[in-house]
């Protein structure tokens, strides 16, 4: 088995966390994938991952090794593709990244109707809550809300969004509309702690307003937090796309709108540069073309 085809192998095993998974993937057998570890780590001379009965782990020279893997396989794959002339038609695997509930409210329609345009396009979709490394991570397009640090990468501004306090109208009927932020502490908070994940909530133009909430309900997530203050049990704090359909319909009612901070960008980033494949390049430009008639961040 050649090396090529043992780094893929590998790769796919640390991405799915399993032979089985991987070998299913490949359309391979399981003995035929632990033959292209075993022949991968003889090559090598050392152990790449750790196999117990419940779970497959990278070793620390695993976890080296897979990142080089991604890199001269994504490599390769580029300049099969040059060859082919791929740069001139999209095709291939296109890897896009954002936020959860971004990704699959926003960003999935997007990819879906860009997928039906182009078929020889493959899309992965990988939707979490961190800053992925786009390199590291074999990554192509990135959907990031907030400043951007700088960076080598290309970066195109399709809007921006708010950070908002929210309930509904049958719940700020009952309890009334608070007129500054620091009458949050008569209202009952919910706190999705996996988007805010300090309790002291600022507001103003540059912050200068700072509150100590006191959340009577903690959720890990956004969307439960948000369905909570749907339902008429208190207020929560969301992004505004988050909310946006629930605003539209009349589901959600923003408060202290006067106190909100400056509003945060939204870019769809990417590591290529002018050097983008033809994939990525009628990406961005569709997806630019999409996110900036999207009224909820513009």
């Amino acid at each position: 088995m050649d090396r090529y085809h043992a780094m893929r192998v590998f790769v796919r095993i640390a991405d799915t966390g399993g032979f089985a998974e991987a070998a299913r993937q490949l359309h391979m057998s399981p003995p035929a994938v632990t033959r292209a570890v075993a022949a991968l780590e003889d090559t090598i001379g050392t152990r790449l991952l750790t196999r117990t009965t419940r779970a497959v782990k990278l070793t620390e020279a695993g976890a080296r090794y897979v990142e080089d893997c991604r890199r001269i396989l994504a490599a390769i794959e580029e300049a099969e593709a040059a060859a082919a002339g791929s740069y001139a038609t999209p095709t291939g695997m296109l890897t896009v990244t954002s936020s959860v509930l971004f990704g699959q409210i926003y960003i999935m329609p997007i990819m879906t109707e860009f997928l039906d345009l182009h078929p020889q396009v493959t899309g992965r979709m990988l939707f979490v809550d961190r800053v992925v490394n786009l390199v590291d991570e074999g990554v192509d397009v990135a959907i990031r809300i907030g400043h951007l640090p700088d960076s080598s990468y290309s970066a195109t501004r399709v809007g921006s969004v708010r950070r908002v306090i929210c309930g509904s109208p049958d719940y700020i009927e009952a309890r009334g509309l608070p007129s500054h932020p620091a009458e949050l502490s008569q209202h009952r908070i919910i706190a999705a702690t996996s988007a805010w994940t300090s309790l002291e909530w600022r507001f103003g133009a540059d912050g200068e307003i700072a509150v100590n909430v006191k959340p009577v309900l903690f959720s890990n997530s956004n969307e439960a937090a948000i369905g909570a203050a749907r339902s008429g049990w208190g207020l929560t704090r969301a992004l505004s796309y988050q909310v946006g359909p629930d605003l539209v319909e009349g589901r959600l009612q923003i408060v202290l709108e006067d106190f909100e901070q400056p509003p945060l960008p939204v870019h769809i980033v990417h590591p290529e540069g002018r050097n983008a494949s033809a994939k990525v390049r009628a990406f961005i430009d569709f997806a630019r073309e999409r996110l900036r008639a999207n009224r909820v961040i513009n």
